[in-house]
């Protein structure tokens, strides 16, 4: 069945067509290591999942690749401030490389919480800081590349097109935000590839342009090449990374070998939180363990993100996220009554199914339309092994571990009691055994007052959370 996909590149959805048949190469942008990730980040990487599986789903091999940023990401992308690192390092009085190793080990944690089927390699960019020296001086050779007191920067007034992803006009100097008044500075556009360290600075490597370390666009450029070569099939990311990012990716990689290195070119839009932007200093930046604390899984979060096309901004809100934690549990009661049921269904009828949820994710991964045949499914009035068959083929895709249901469902009905409400049905206990029923029904209402309420069985007093 053919596949569609929008193409930031070319600003329409084409038909996919791979370099190699049956195979496919992807590269992905992936996290910088000073905190921890947020839940806007994290639709990025469900959309990953997504189009990984979609894939596979159609029988594709392959060979996937996402970077861990871990040097050279500045605090402004107009190659000024700190780099991330280092000022976290600061921050929390640590060595950088252990500011990496915690923040990267916490990622690694969140996205197998999410299901998120991970790439076939993820690499540190301090990993590959050769291939990305090699590739700077090859800019600089082919004549794209200039040095300054603070660094080597890429010329793009020597390219025949730039932008080619944003169309964003830059030919005045006011155009963008990115511009930064620098004498030394060809162009108001140029980007450093490689930034001079200071005496001081923690990360730094020999190059033949003294102790410097990289800027963020190159090692992209350069381990992207490296693992999956000159040209490959899928370059994903955020929007974000579109006006400058991968637009210096594409310029560096012409610069150096003299192509655009991905056929297509991929981009999640923005999580919005109560309809506007998610910042720190607003105070709504949340983490996946937030969700948790509110009562919804990972996987409720990676559900909600289905209830919108990944190229559409989707509006977060704790309501909407609970009620897909609610809705994940109906898909989950409705998967077991499927597998628990003896009913025959019509192979035409589950050939439709499977026909209508196949054309949605190959029409630029459209989960909402694809979520819906599901819901169809899971509504049929017969309950069928086969249809449950079904739809743990369809969780290919989702990746909502349908087939450990019964588990999250034995889990969900557990709850934490807070140590003062033990406290108040040990209480409650005692004045029973005394026979003060006045002080037990006191402290019983009191427990309800607080949101729990308490059920006495043969087998001692059983606490529930008050809906």
């Amino acid at each position: 069945m053919q596949i569609n996909l929008y193409n930031t590149l070319t600003h329409k959805k084409q038909e996919f067509i791979p370099i190699k048949k049956e195979n496919v190469s992807i590269y992905s942008c992936g996290p910088t290591v000073y905190s921890y990730a947020h839940i806007g980040n994290f639709r990025a990487y469900i959309f990953m999942d997504n189009l990984r599986r979609m894939f596979k789903y159609n029988g594709y091999n392959l060979n996937h690749v996402m970077n861990i940023t871990d040097v050279g990401h500045l605090t402004s992308d107009a190659d000024t401030g700190e780099d991330k690192m280092e000022k976290a390092a600061k921050k929390e009085g640590k060595d950088p490389y252990e500011i990496a190793a915690h923040y990267t080990k916490a990622f690694l944690e969140d996205i197998e919480s999410l299901n998120i089927d991970k790439p076939n390699l993820i690499t540190k960019a301090t990993d590959n800081i050769s291939e990305m020296i090699q590739m700077v001086k090859e800019i600089i050779d082919s004549g794209y590349g200039y040095e300054t007191s603070k660094g080597i920067y890429f010329d793009v007034s020597k390219l025949d097109k730039y932008p080619v992803l944003s169309n964003n006009d830059v030919s005045g100097e006011n155009a963008g935000a990115r511009i930064v008044v620098d004498p030394e500075k060809r162009n108001p556009y140029d980007f450093a590839l490689w930034i001079k360290a200071p005496e001081n600075h923690l990360m730094k490597w020999d190059s033949p342009w003294g102790k410097s370390y990289p800027g963020w666009h190159i090692e992209c450029s350069a381990m992207g090449r490296k693992f999956l070569g000159e040209n490959f099939d899928i370059h994903t990311g955020g929007v974000d990374h579109i006006p400058v990012h991968h637009e210096n990716e594409i310029a560096q990689c012409k610069g150096s070998f003299g192509h655009n290195p991905a056929n297509y070119w991929m981009h999640c839009e923005f999580l919005l939180v109560d309809g506007g932007k998610m910042s720190k200093s607003l105070g709504n930046v949340y983490r996946l363990s937030e969700l948790k604390e509110k009562g919804a899984e990972p996987l409720a979060y990676k559900l909600f993100c289905y209830s919108s096309h990944y190229r559409n901004k989707l509006n977060f809100t704790f309501e909407g996220v609970c009620s897909s934690q609610k809705a994940l549990n109906r898909l989950r009661e409705g998967y077991l009554k499927n597998a628990n049921g003896n009913d025959t269904i019509d192979e035409s009828i589950m050939s439709e199914y499977e026909k209508r949820f196949h054309e949605a994710i190959n029409d630029d991964l459209n989960m909402p339309v694809a979520i819906g045949v599901v819901w169809e499914v899971i509504r049929n009035e017969k309950k069928s092994k086969s249809l449950a068959k079904l739809l743990l083929k369809f969780d290919e895709v989702l990746g909502l571990d349908l087939i450990n249901s019964e588990k999250y469902l034995q889990e969900s009905k557990k709850i934490e009691v807070p140590e003062e409400i033990n406290e108040l049905i040990e209480q409650r206990s005692k004045a029973k055994e005394e026979k003060n029923w006045t002080e037990a029904d006191r402290i019983r209402d009191l427990i309800s007052q607080m949101g729990y309420m308490i059920k006495d069985t043969k087998n001692g007093a059983q606490v529930e959370k008050r809906s």
